[in-house]
């Protein structure tokens, strides 16, 4: 493990060992706003759109869920000579651009299920490895900085990509043609391979040195966490598992409800304008949170954006059919989202178990992909309702990303956070 003093770690260091994060955001953020919603509507009727969509992402992130901790357990120990974390990226990022195109090959839901589940396997195998670098490589008191500017990189990435995916993605729903498809599809996959390339070439880790182990041993270990010891890493896990219920609901169906219940022209571009809105909301908080958080202690950043999040639900719950308010509160929510995840991930940083870093933060993946996978069950549950009394299914979801928020700050009580190392 490379361990950096303060005044060796540079501003453009931050950058290199969250670049990565930038194509990961992008890909996963227009593939579920904006790809998949309307590819799904090629081959699923309409009335049972929610519901497919639903189930074909939570079988991804459960599988996400898993990967990420045997992924970061086999990172930890690996001994190339490369280092432990930028092989995994570099062989992660050529899996996901070698099934990227079954996206857009296939008519059937059962293929396209297929190909996402493997893209999830792919991506998550890159993810927990370079989540290490920030525990790896940035000293201890400088970590709510660098998950800061993590955060900050990942949201720019979440939606630098989504107007113009959201414009081909528009075009190619109106029937003209299966090129404006292959177009989003290429533009993710060349970012992706951008920023797999600049990793790869200006993070410097020293060779691993942790032992060998074995695929057996990894699997077995991967998930076993010292209850007793680690008490607080549970609360943490529960916690984030609650928030992230809430907003992957509403990043998943914010189409469809738009479509639904505000009833606008263009849901693909008014989807991507909100989630445009929400990260304008996020960039104003993510980084100075993070970086507070260095000096007031994370939690009572993560209570804040707890109850500003069940704000923003509020106001869609009252005010579906209004567009304005509608923007207004994904503004509100992004700026809950961004305080939560720089803060939140500061937090992981200072509860992990030390030589553990990238199993650690793959098992915080429980909580992310797990909150991922149960938000997106809202959607038969929302097809379930809007049977008995159309639009009322989304007043529903709201009620339950409502609870969340306000649950998982609650549980924050909970969580004795130790002094970052």
């Amino acid at each position: 493990m490379t361990i950096v003093s303060s005044n060796r770690f540079r501003g453009i260091d931050y950058l290199k060992i969250t670049v990565f994060g930038f194509a990961i955001s992008a890909l996963w953020g227009s593939l579920h706003s904006i790809i998949l919603p309307l590819r799904l509507l090629d081959f699923v009727a309409a009335s049972e759109k929610n519901t497919y969509l639903g189930l074909l992402t939570f079988a991804g992130l459960i599988l996400a869920m898993l990967v990420q901790p045997i992924a970061g357990a086999i990172s930890d120990r690996s001994r190339s000579g490369w280092g432990r974390r930028r092989p995994y990226i570099l062989l992660g990022t050529i899996l996901v651009l070698c099934l990227l195109p079954g996206i857009g090959l296939y008519n059937s839901f059962i293929v396209i299920l297929a190909f996402y589940c493997l893209l999830q396997v792919s991506s998550n195998m890159a993810h927990a490895p370079y989540q290490a670098f920030i525990p790896d490589l940035v000293p201890g008191t400088k970590r709510g900085l660098a998950s800061g500017v993590k955060s900050l990189v990942e949201i720019l990435g979440g939606v630098a990509l989504l107007y113009p995916v959201a414009i081909f993605m528009d075009r190619y729903s109106a029937g003209e043609g299966g090129f404006w498809l292959w177009a989003a599809l290429t533009t993710l996959a060349f970012v992706l391979v951008v920023a797999m390339a600049i990793t790869m070439l200006t993070v410097r880790e020293r060779p691993g040195g942790g032992a060998q182990i074995s695929l057996l041993s990894a699997l077995s270990r991967s998930f076993k966490i010292d209850v007793r010891a680690n008490r607080s890493f549970i609360w943490f896990l529960l916690s984030r598992l609650l928030f992230f219920i809430a907003f992957f609901a509403i990043q998943t169906f914010a189409l469809y409800f738009l479509q639904d219940v505000t009833g606008v022209a263009s849901p693909a571009e008014a989807a991507a304008k909100f989630s445009i809105v929400a990260v304008g909301g996020m960039l104003a908080t993510a980084y100075p949170a993070g970086h507070f958080s260095d000096r007031t202690g994370r939690r009572p950043i993560v209570f804040g954006a707890g109850f500003t999040g069940a704000l923003g639900v509020g106001l869609l719950f009252f005010f579906p059919t209004s567009y304005p308010v509608i923007m207004l509160a994904g503004g509100v929510l992004g700026i809950s989202f961004g305080a939560f995840i720089s803060t939140n991930w500061a937090l992981a940083t200072d509860l992990v178990a030390r030589g553990e870093e990238a199993r650690y933060l793959g098992l915080t993946n429980l909580a992310t992909a797990g909150g991922g996978a149960l938000g997106r069950l809202v959607g038969p549950i929302i097809d379930w309702v809007n049977a008995y009394r159309a639009g009322l299914g989304y007043s529903v979801m709201f009620i339950i990303c409502f609870l969340c928020f306000l649950a998982g700050a609650l549980l924050l009580m909970k969580i004795r956070a130790g002094q970052p190392k």
